[in-house]
């Protein structure tokens, strides 16, 4: 049996759902409350690495992490860049808010600040689970 205690599991998936609901939260409300992108993504790599701490991986299941976060990582870093693009090819402005301000602390009150928010928060969090699974894999390497 791999990863932690049977305890340990069941309140891993009892938690996680929990967790990851509140760092997407913390993402989309970034620009009404203290946090954003890069809170929320702290928090949804948390989960990640709570869940493979206390369930275990195998060498060939990092591997598919690795891979997996490394196209999310690419992907947030790709949309934070289409927004800004977007914004110069409508107005002639890098990062020129589009969208209309909607009414003030609403949650689409924003333009395009709670995309560019959703864009970090898939950056952050996928890059900071490569880190955890480069430094998890450190592991392997000693072993060989």
């Amino acid at each position: 049996m791999k990863g932690m205690s049977l305890i340990v599991k069941t309140i891993t998936n009892i938690m996680i759902g929990f967790i990851f609901l509140y760092g997407v939260y913390i993402i989309l409300h970034g620009h009404l409350t203290p946090g954003g992108g890069f809170a929320g993504g702290v928090i949804v790599a948390g989960v990640f690495v709570l869940r493979y701490l206390a369930f275990g991986g195998s060498k060939a299941g990092e591997k598919k992490s690795s891979i997996t976060a490394s196209v999310f990582e690419s992907v947030g870093a790709l949309l934070f860049v289409i927004i800004a693009l977007l914004g110069l090819l409508i107005a002639g402005v890098f990062f020129f808010n589009f969208l209309p301000k909607g009414t003030p602390l609403y949650l689409l009150s924003a333009g395009i600040i709670p995309f560019c928010n959703i864009a970090i928060g898939i950056k952050v969090g996928a890059g900071l689970f490569s880190i955890f699974l480069a430094l998890a894999a450190f592991k392997y390497i000693m072993e060989d």
